[in-house]
């Protein structure tokens, strides 16, 4: 079997509603699940206009960094400014997430199959800062303001993603459960460092682990305690590369 039609067999069991959230009517709810799925609504709107104020102002805070990050990747290599990749978006869609481009264009994988590794020599002079700092993310920000992503979220994984050199699909049964809500800038795997390569299939795991738990214990309060426990982490310095 290939890859696509793995992926779209996983993906029609999450849209038929063979996963929670598959989509049953409210009238076939007891009153106290009406009353949990409209308090879910309520914070998930919450969760939605807090991306929308966030996201707009951090661009516009952020634009003179953003445009020296610009010129610092034309000046140092050839290639386009932003890296755009497919990703799985909510509800297993796909959507395209921007980056700054931090590595060599000839040697960049537009399918994020091949991951990054510690001093992978694909990686540019300016993209290695990037990397560690994060800043490589940022453009992401518009991702969230056009409503692809969510500042909180489970990770916004590449289509075709591999663990331990396997399938995320194969790997963990339940994995597309994960894509119930918005992708996320960052998220309670990445809070609890469960960052890097997934060259160990726990590791990986326990990602999904944290994703699932995210999903089925969403709360605007836990996005804030997410959004606070990511920027005391960067403050302290980044891991990324």
């Amino acid at each position: 079997m290939t890859i696509t039609s793995m992926h779209e067999n996983h993906v029609q069991s999450f849209q038929t509603g063979s996963m929670p959230y598959g989509g049953a009517a409210v009238a076939d709810y007891p009153a106290s699940l009406v009353s949990q799925d409209t308090d879910r609504k309520l914070q998930l709107a919450m969760k939605r206009a807090l991306d929308i104020v966030v996201s707009f102002s951090a661009l516009l805070v952020l634009a003179p960094l953003l445009l020296l990050v610009c010129a610092a990747i034309k000046l140092d290599s050839r290639g386009p400014i932003f890296f755009r990749q497919e990703r799985w978006g909510r509800n297993c869609t796909k959507i395209k997430v921007l980056k700054f481009r931090s590595m060599r264009t000839d040697l960049c994988d537009v399918t994020g199959v091949a991951q990054t590794v510690r001093n992978d020599p694909r990686i540019t002079r300016i993209g290695a800062f990037l990397r560690k700092s994060n800043i490589d993310e940022l453009p992401q920000l518009i991702n969230v303001l056009k409503g692809d992503m969510s500042l909180v979220g489970p990770r916004c994984h590449a289509v075709g993603m591999l663990a331990a050199g396997v399938l995320y699909e194969d790997l963990c049964p339940n994995y597309h459960e994960r894509h119930a809500m918005r992708p996320g800038m960052t998220g309670l795997a990445q809070m609890r460092g469960l960052r890097g390569p997934t060259d160990r299939a726990s590791k990986a795991r326990a990602r999904v682990a944290s994703d699932l738990y995210y999903v089925n214990n969403f709360s605007f309060m836990l996005d804030l305690r997410i959004i606070l426990g990511t920027v005391r982490s960067e403050l302290t310095g980044g891991k990324g590369f």
